[in-house]
């Protein structure tokens, strides 16, 4: 990935607001598909509630059940019948408060607790 250090920090901070957000979360490394996925356990289709995936001039938020997630300021793109994704391309777009409470709500949603 090609950021400055200050933006790979706040990046860095954004994985850390997803543990405060929901301390109990179980974090997967996808090598393959060059994510990261958080949910209450390993199983990414059932379990997870959001991904991260660098990328060259961004990186990519996933929610695993996005399309049903309350959006109200139009944060989400995607088109699928779940999976909707937000495009993170400055360190104001990590502290928007609409982008933590459709966070704090996935954790809540469709997810199995554990």
């Amino acid at each position: 990935m090609k950021h400055n250090e200050e933006f790979e920090q706040a990046i860095q901070n954004f994985f850390e607001e997803i543990y405060t957000v929901f301390p109990q979360v179980v974090e997967v490394v996808w090598v393959r598909q060059k994510n990261i996925g958080y949910g209450t356990g390993p199983k990414k289709n059932t379990e997870h509630f959001c991904w991260v995936m660098p990328a060259t001039k961004h990186v990519t938020l996933g929610f695993n059940y996005g399309a049903e997630l309350p959006d109200p300021k139009n944060l989400l793109e995607g088109t699928g019948k779940l999976f909707r994704h937000c495009k993170i391309r400055s360190i104001a777009d990590l502290s928007n408060p609409d982008l933590i409470e459709l966070l704090e709500f996935a954790t809540t949603y469709r997810v199995p607790v554990r």
